[in-house]
């Protein structure tokens, strides 16, 4: 038993080095290609028009080798019929510079770097497929080889890994967005890892955040699976797939769920009203069954909410303007009684000028 968990243990670490391994010879392959392409380039420009792929490339250089021997040279080992004959229809026009035999030479070595690195990265890689199905079967099922082994590398071992819950899963290998996100109050990442599983690249853009969200789901429960069940556990890999795969038809449409029901038809009601001169109703029981004719209440037409939301602010302004009035009112109001009061006033003080000048 302690045998088991040592190879166990042993095994998710080699492929933490395998998993950051294939990373690194991809970065070298992309980096050698490219000079490969940029070299030969000055010579021959138009073979990276006819090949695009990095590999086939290599191999085509390092068969032809200078332009002018194109007709000597059998391309048919290497590439199909139809693309020898546009290679060698682009070397009689190519407007490529001569070169010297000795950076051809110098091209060739480099070409045999690419090809024994593309080679090593290839029996890598049925390495790392081998050992991921032993160590994680589960988890290779829903997001395959490379994802398993670089979601495996990120958290330390499967151990460590199964510890963690769904939603850490999902976002796993995107902390620096999380916390950035975080600190300045924006959105947070919706995957991170998991992004580059075959299940989240066949997804529509609008619906990737979901169906990560249900992948990593049935991943957390694949690994903890795969980290602490035994040979009687069963394997839960195959129904996640298919639950993931059934919800990626529900969201494009292709799955629906229909109910049986009639436009034209009446709803039956469950609770009928009383008979002339009886006290008590009837309950139909026939109404209960959802099977039956449906009755679906157009809603209201958007004329009658137009006409409805004029009314409301006719009412409302109407309101404004009586109670404008009524101010207004009140102010006239006022204002002739302070006018009255002080005339009264003035009439007053007339008179009671009068009676003193009489006096006097």
């Amino acid at each position: 038993m302690d045998h088991m968990i040592f190879i166990f243990l042993f095994g998710a670490r080699v492929l933490k080095s395998c998993s950051a391994l294939l990373d690194d010879l991809d970065k070298e392959l992309n980096t050698y290609s490219m000079r490969v392409k940029e070299w030969y380039g000055l010579h021959f420009p138009e073979l990276a028009k006819v090949i695009t792929d990095n590999i086939q490339f290599a191999k085509v250089v390092k068969q032809l080798g200078p332009r002018t021997q194109i007709a000597k040279v059998e391309l048919n080992r290497v590439v199909e019929e139809g693309v020898a004959d546009e290679i060698r229809a682009a070397a009689q026009v190519s407007m490529g510079t001569d070169i010297s035999q000795e950076d051809i030479d110098h091209i060739v070595e480099l070409c045999d770097q690419v090809l024994e690195v593309s080679t090593y990265r290839e029996q890598l890689y049925e390495y790392v497929k081998n050992r991921m199905r032993a160590i994680a079967p589960n988890l290779t099922v829903l997001v395959g080889e490379l994802v398993g082994a670089r979601l495996i590398s990120h958290a330390g071992s499967l151990l460590n890994l199964a510890k963690h819950p769904a939603s850490t899963v999902q976002i796993l290998g995107a902390e620096k967005a999380l916390f950035r996100a975080l600190k300045s109050k924006k959105q947070t990442p919706k995957y991170g890892l998991i992004y580059h599983a075959s299940l989240v690249g066949q997804t529509a853009p609008k619906f990737k955040g979901k169906i990560s969200r249900v992948l990593a789901n049935k991943a957390a429960l694949a690994i903890r699976v795969d980290a602490l069940g035994d040979k009687d556990t069963k394997p839960v890999g195959a129904e996640g797939l298919e639950q993931v795969q059934l919800r990626m038809r529900q969201l494009e449409g292709d799955f629906t769920t229909t109910m049986s029901k009639t436009p034209t038809g009446k709803q039956k009601k469950k609770y009928e009203k009383p008979a002339h001169g009886s006290t008590a109703g009837t309950y139909n029981a026939a109404a209960d069954s959802t099977l039956g004719e449906m009755e679906v209440e157009p809603p209201a037409p958007a004329e009658s909410k137009e006409k409805k939301e004029k009314k409301d602010k006719k009412d409302k302004k109407d309101k404004k303007d009586k109670k404008k009035k009524r101010e207004q009112e009140e102010e006239n109001n006022g204002e002739e009684k302070k006018s009255k009061k002080r005339k009264h006033e003035d009439d007053n003080g007339d008179e009671e000028n009068v009676k003193k000048k009489k006096k006097h």
